[in-house]
């Protein structure tokens, strides 16, 4: 469990802001201590410094970190400009100060699998490019670094509603031959189209006996109906909740989800500090869903 103190607050520079998508962004920050830190499945808090609007920070999960995998320099977060924060993001320039704290969450556990399926709708596919290159490269994250995530093969489910919000894939470009990727639009206009729980389906149908284990991170009804495929064919599935956050270390409980603790027992757990990753078999979904 990681707490957030004084000493995990940073001034952050941008270096660098790519578009990836008709709104979606990917911006590097300049923060050695947070990039050395964090691991795949965590989160950080971004607030715009010498603003009063909006006056809470954001989060915003680990994309990448950049740089010699035993002491990078920086970091990746990627975006969907849907609100002021991410509004103001949009014209950040290289040079330019944030304020952020983290590392935040508990990350993906360390596990080991054949076949690593990742299911992931809109902006939830940014914190799968870290775990696919801990899984296939054994990319090296933390201090002192992990065993982390290990797979045989790995593949890349991911739904966008059009063509034009599908990021571009180059940043996967050394995955090529280890990650398979297959897009899904809800038009039509790219790849398979329909939703990413049709291409799961039929993926864990053809597996026959190879030990799979899914993570899924997107928009919460898309995460519980492949919570539900998952819990049909016998497969653990592990899912990134895109919670609101206030605070991001424990204090305002704005960020709670109801977990199952016993047969017809249920209690609110924080997701900033027991999450963002839960055991999908723990979430109390029809509650969650109520929540929302």
């Amino acid at each position: 469990m990681t707490v957030c103190s004084l000493t995990n607050q940073f001034d952050a520079t941008v270096s660098q802001l790519e578009q990836l998508a008709d709104e979606v962004y990917r911006v590097r920050l300049e923060c050695p201590p947070l990039a050395q830190a964090i691991l795949p499945g965590q989160f950080l808090m971004l607030r715009m410094p010498q603003r009063n609007d909006p006056l809470l920070g954001r989060p915003f999960a680990l994309y990448d970190t950049v740089g010699d995998p035993k002491q990078p320099t920086a970091l990746d977060i990627g975006f969907h400009v849907v609100g002021k924060m991410t509004s103001l993001m949009e014209t950040l320039q290289p040079g330019e100060q944030l304020e952020v704290w983290g590392p935040l969450g508990n990350g993906f556990p360390e596990l080991e699998t054949t076949h690593l399926l990742q299911v992931a709708g809109g902006i939830g596919y940014t914190p799968f490019v870290a775990v696919s290159r801990e899984a296939l490269l054994q990319k090296t994250y933390g201090t002192p670094a992990r065993s982390g995530i290990r797979a045989e093969r790995g593949t890349l489910i991911y739904g966008v509603k059009s063509a034009r919000f599908a990021a571009r894939m180059d940043d996967l470009a050394d995955l090529s031959g280890k990650l398979d990727i297959e897009v899904c639009t809800e038009d039509g206009s790219t790849g398979y189209e329909g939703l990413v729980t049709g291409p799961l389906r039929r993926r864990l149908a053809e597996r026959g006996n190879e030990p799979t284990t899914v993570l899924t991170c997107g928009p919460l009804v898309m995460m519980r109906v492949v919570a539900e495929i998952c819990r049909e064919f016998g497969v653990p599935c592990l899912v990134s909740l895109e919670t609101p956050m206030a605070c991001g270390f424990g204090a305002c409980f704005s960020c709670v989800v109801p977990v199952v603790t016993g047969p017809d027992e249920w209690d609110y757990q924080r997701s900033c500090m027991e999450g963002p990753i839960f055991e999908a078999e723990r979430i109390h979904w029809e509650q969650m869903m109520g929540k929302k």
